[in-house]
C-alpha cells in the first residue's frame, strides 16, 4: 500500500512563488508519478503542471514590485 502525502488538495487557490504577475490559480488535478507528486494548475483557459516546491499558498506581493 502506497501512503499519499500531498501538499495541496484539488480546488486549491495557489499562487506560483516565481509568477511575477502572481495570478491566482486552482489545482484542478493531481498526478503522483515515480518522482513524486505532480499538480496541475489552472489560470483562466490554461492549463500547467508544477511540482510542490514551485507553489504557494499566499500572494507575494514583494515579487510584484517595480522598485
Amino acid at each position: 500500500m502506497m501512503l499519499i502525502d500531498n501538499e495541496f488538495e484539488i480546488g486549491d487557490y495557489v499562487y506560483l512563488s516565481t509568477d511575477v504577475e502572481q495570478q491566482i490559480r486552482i489545482v484542478t488535478s493531481i498526478a503522483i508519478r515515480n518522482k513524486g507528486i505532480i499538480y496541475y494548475l489552472s489560470c483562466g483557459a490554461n492549463e500547467s503542471s508544477h511540482y510542490d516546491f514551485e507553489i504557494t499558498r499566499d500572494v507575494n506581493v514583494l515579487i510584484t514590485s517595480n522598485n
